[in-house]
């Protein structure tokens, strides 16, 4: 009789996707925040596999600093036109622009750090809308 044993990596796998799943079935509208880095393509990738043969049932959430590499914004949007995901992009710019933050200015000067105002944003027009706006 064979037992039955996954690696520490399919396990870690297999938690992952629990996650997910319960995320989905607990909350009323998650989202996944993406940056299109390596930590992000793997957690679109562990949705995919959770919610498969169906699409990632929840958007993918992009703050756009204005200081990404243009191949990042090119994979970003063949991702979500290969497998049909819902894309929201917030800016950093937009809320500059808007009187809503100051940019940083100086030698240590970042936009990251304003992340969370396009995250707040993008979370206030998707309340405003009862759903999450595709892009």
């Amino acid at each position: 009789m064979h037992s039955y044993r996954l690696t520490h990596l399919k396990e870690l796998e297999s938690e992952s996707i629990h996650i997910l799943r319960e995320v989905h079935a607990q909350f009323e509208n998650p989202a996944l925040l993406f940056s299109g880095g390596k930590d992000s393509i793997v957690c679109f990738h562990l949705a995919r596999k959770a919610f498969h043969p169906a699409k990632v049932p929840f958007p993918l959430v992009h703050i756009d600093t204005g200081h990404n590499f243009e191949e990042t914004m090119t994979f970003r949007d063949a991702l979500v036109e290969r497998y049909g995901a819902k894309l929201i992009v917030g800016s950093v710019q937009a809320s500059i622009d808007s009187g809503r933050v100051q940019e940083e200015t100086g030698y240590y000067a970042s936009r990251n750090k304003r992340d969370p105002v396009g995250h707040h944003r993008a979370a206030q027009d998707r309340l405003r809308h009862r759903r999450w706006p595709a892009r």
